[in-house]
């Protein structure tokens, strides 16, 4: 009879425990302190995010209003180095700006920053060996901006690929192919890198005449064509040269004629050449050669000399 008594009371204090603790919790979860603070750490967040986007905004706007003024500045560059190191500089401050504005929203949330910070410190020594190639393609994507190898729209070929430089960053570079494909090559794996956007380039026509034709009238009709170019094409720098004949073939030979021209308007500009000789030569009755195929025949004598055996 007491053992049950006992029970029942402390029955009866486990009960009045848990609506005590009951009660605790609904008034925090009901009263106006849990909410007021819930609404304080939202609207830091919300304006945490809203003064991100905005610094971001302001700072890309701020950067393309330095760049535009270069010309003014006391720094001047060219145009392609501008375009490479404007979309540095905004990815570089959009990437600041948005951890900085996640590192606050972590205090926010009364999540310890510093033991974060400690612990991704290990975590970076441990992987440390592990990310030499990151490394590598950082330190080389340093080299390729600061020492202006190429820059964003020039037309290289590096790595096995060839295409126009969509994007430079400090790990990967953006190379779009003419066809369309976009290639994504790490910076550690350029080893070598031809820039054909720096300097002028040559546009090489050979031009093919056949034997009978007048060596001589061939040369000046097409040393007539090219003094007038210059005045059509505003891409040739100089008037276009014609070397001569360039190799002796089976059925024909060679005329070779090269043009300087701006940079990456060397094919373009041969296509109009060719084209032009073309219509030149029809105009002055010179022929451009045909496969050819000779046939020998004998006589019905000496046929018959060789069926007689004599």
């Amino acid at each position: 009879m007491i053992e049950y008594i006992y029970r029942l009371s402390a029955g009866g204090k486990e009960v009045d425990l848990i609506k005590r603790q009951w009660n605790e919790l609904w008034e925090s979860i009901s009263g106006p302190d849990l909410w007021i603070t819930f609404g304080n750490g939202l609207f830091r967040i919300l304006l945490i995010i809203i003064l991100a986007v905005l610094v971001v905004r302001i700072g890309t706007s701020v950067v393309n209003r330095l760049f535009r003024k270069r010309d003014r500045g006391p720094f001047r560059i060219t145009e392609r180095r501008e375009n490479t190191l404007k979309k540095l500089v905004q990815n570089a401050l959009s990437y600041i700006v948005y951890f900085t504005a996640f590192l606050m929203v972590l205090d926010t949330l009364t999540i310890p920053i510093g033991a974060l910070l400690a612990g991704a410190g290990v975590a970076g020594l441990a992987i440390g060996f592990g990310t030499q190639n990151l490394v590598r393609d950082i330190i080389t994507g340093f080299f390729i901006i600061f020492e202006d190898q190429f820059s964003v729209g020039d037309y290289v070929r590096t790595s096995g690929v060839e295409g126009i430089v969509e994007e430079i960053g400090l790990r990967t570079t953006k190379i779009m192919s003419w066809t369309g494909e976009l290639n994504i090559i790490p910076n550690g794996n350029i080893q070598q890198v031809t820039n054909y956007s720096i300097h002028n380039s040559i546009a090489v026509v050979d031009v093919n005449i056949p034997y009978e034709t007048d060596i001589a009238k061939a040369e000046k009709v097409i040393e007539a064509l090219l003094a007038e170019m210059p005045s059509k094409y505003p891409q040739l720098i100089n008037v276009p040269e014609s070397l001569g004949v360039q190799t002796l073939d089976t059925s024909h030979l060679v005329l070779r004629i090269i043009a300087e021209v701006s940079p990456m308007e060397h094919w373009g500009m041969a296509r109009i050449i060719r084209k032009d000789v073309k219509t030149t030569f029809d105009q002055n009755g010179i022929d451009i050669p045909l496969p050819r195929l000779v046939m020998y025949s004998r006589d019905n004598d000496s046929m018959d000399s060789i069926n007689r055996g004599e």
